[in-house]
């Protein structure tokens, strides 16, 4: 059985838009999608990418098509719930040092910790700079959120999070969402189509 990798930052709001979707593609296929926190940040720097919001900013409409691609999106899928944070832009190091360390510890609770963090980033509108709300919001999703807090200074935290963004970066990442099944990369969250017709051609 193959398990596809979803590379993601809860910075992103397009990982959540594509992260709210996936459960329709492995209700489909019976396959499970593999969460791997990265730092899209240190992809960026890595690759001499920039957000879009960045990007655009000074291309005439494109950043008006963006949004509009957006909400044309959310209306397909029925993702009400999205908001996009009054934050944004937010640093993000301390949340995916977090998802490190619970990937490290508990991976099978990274999934779940991440989409605590997408709700409270693109839904509830949480300002994740503040540890006070880190730990508030974590503690109400169910985590242990002053342990995993005190693991973000652990060197081999760090390091692991670092090694998980440098190994994106070597399959050929350089912006998020990005999903592998196998060895073949999608950038987007327009590929979800393809994504599943890739996902049926490798289980044929």
């Amino acid at each position: 059985m193959i398990e596809p990798d979803f590379i993601t930052d809860l910075g992103s709001p397009n990982a959540y838009l594509v992260h709210k979707v996936l459960p329709g593609i492995e209700n489909r296929t019976g396959v499970t999608f593999r969460y791997r926190p990265c730092l899209l940040g240190g992809i960026f720097k890595e690759t001499g990418n920039q957000s879009p919001f960045f990007a655009f900013a000074d291309i005439k409409h494109k950043l008006d098509y963006e949004m509009l691609e957006i909400r044309r999106y959310v209306a397909e899928h029925a993702l009400g719930a999205f908001k996009f944070n009054s934050h944004f832009p937010m640093n993000t190091l301390t949340l995916m040092r977090m998802a490190a360390a619970v990937e490290m510890d508990a991976p099978d609770q990274v999934r779940a910790f991440l989409d605590a963090g997408f709700a409270g980033m693109w839904e509830q509108d949480r300002d994740f700079t503040q540890d006070d709300v880190i730990q508030a919001h974590f503690s109400d999703a169910g985590f242990d959120a002053d342990a995993l807090l005190a693991r973000t200074a652990d060197t081999e935290v760090k390091a692991h999070l670092i090694a998980n963004t440098q190994d994106a970066v070597v399959r050929g990442v350089f912006g998020m969402p990005t999903i592998f099944v196998g060895q073949e990369m999608f950038y987007g969250k327009e590929r979800l189509g393809q994504i599943e017709a890739e996902i049926r051609n490798q289980l044929s």
